[in-house]
């Protein structure tokens, strides 16, 4: 009996939380990249999201592979996201409340996109073939085939961003830029652009998430709204502006939400995480982790 639960209801339950767990940490990485780097709360960042579904719905429709989105979406997003930093928020990013005022641009960015998506594609709610359909079998447990895809993409991908952040020039220069911008601008680097690339990088990553789970939660105007509060919360957790903080908050904070539902009514998965959020705000006001290019 104990083997049955844990074959048919705990491991699908724990895949679930895990697929949950890297779409979040996608979205969480762009956040906080752009915190770290910028000082800036991204508020339209589930919009950016929400833009990058939709864009995968539109090319499907038209005939583009799945596999092709992958790399599409990101693409162009990524233009979306320089012009957004370059004519936006660089133009009250030196104000003396600057926080305030980003925060609010951001926010009103937000409720702009997400009504130019009610606009242009409607209301209703649409969701995209599964690209992988069909289940497998680990040591006896049957697994949906395309979550056990989005666990291993999203696993390579938080690898790529390491590997981008710590082991590339273009990285050093983004290391180099959070610890201490004016030194970094007198050494030769590029302050603006590097913080233009970054909002850009992390804005694909947003999309490329929008991509990843149109197939599993759907396409709708509001699903940034409802999905960018867990993404914060992983922030928030893991320490603004930390990388290794965003995976691993990110990670933790979705298995104890897809477990939870298995003991208590699933609407208390959200209160329970807040919790969290609250407990470690109180315990560890800076969160699990630094913050980038503060260790």
């Amino acid at each position: 009996m104990f083997l049955d639960y844990i074959q048919f209801v705990l491991a699908p339950q724990m895949v679930t939380g895990l697929s949950l767990g890297m779409a979040v940490v996608l979205v969480a990485l762009g956040l906080t990249i752009i915190f770290g780097l910028l000082d800036v709360i991204n508020m339209a960042h589930g919009e950016f999201y929400a833009l990058g579904a939709y864009l995968a719905l539109a090319l499907g429709a038209s005939g583009v592979s799945f596999w092709l989105l992958i790399v599409i979406v990101p693409l162009l997003m990524m233009p979306i996201g320089y012009v957004v930093e370059r004519g936006l928020i660089q133009r009250v990013f030196n104000m003396p409340d600057r926080h305030v005022t980003t925060l609010l641009l951001t926010f009103g960015l937000g409720l702009v996109l997400e009504e130019g998506l009610k606009v242009v594609f409607g209301s209703t709610t649409q969701r995209p073939a599964t690209p992988i359909p069909g289940a497998i079998e680990v040591m006896g447990v049957i697994l949906p085939t395309y979550r056990m895809f989005l666990i291993a993409l999203g696993a390579a991908i938080v690898i790529a961003v390491a590997i981008v952040v710590n082991k590339t020039r273009f990285g050093a220069m983004v290391r180099a830029a959070a610890f201490d911008r004016n030194m970094a601008a007198s050494l030769g680097v590029p302050v603006e652009r590097v913080f233009a690339g970054t909002f850009a990088f992390g804005v694909a990553l947003a999309g490329l998430a929008g991509v990843l789970l149109a197939p599993i939660y759907s396409v709708f105007p509001t699903m940034g709204r409802d999905f960018i509060f867990l993404a914060f919360t992983v922030v928030i957790v893991g320490g603004m502006g930390s990388i290794a903080g965003a995976v691993v908050a990110g990670l933790v904070i979705t298995q104890v939400q897809a477990l939870s539902s298995l003991v208590v009514s699933p609407v208390w998965s959200d209160p329970i995480v807040f919790s969290i959020m609250v407990l470690v705000l109180v315990l560890r006001p800076q969160g699990l982790f630094g913050r980038l290019g503060h260790g």
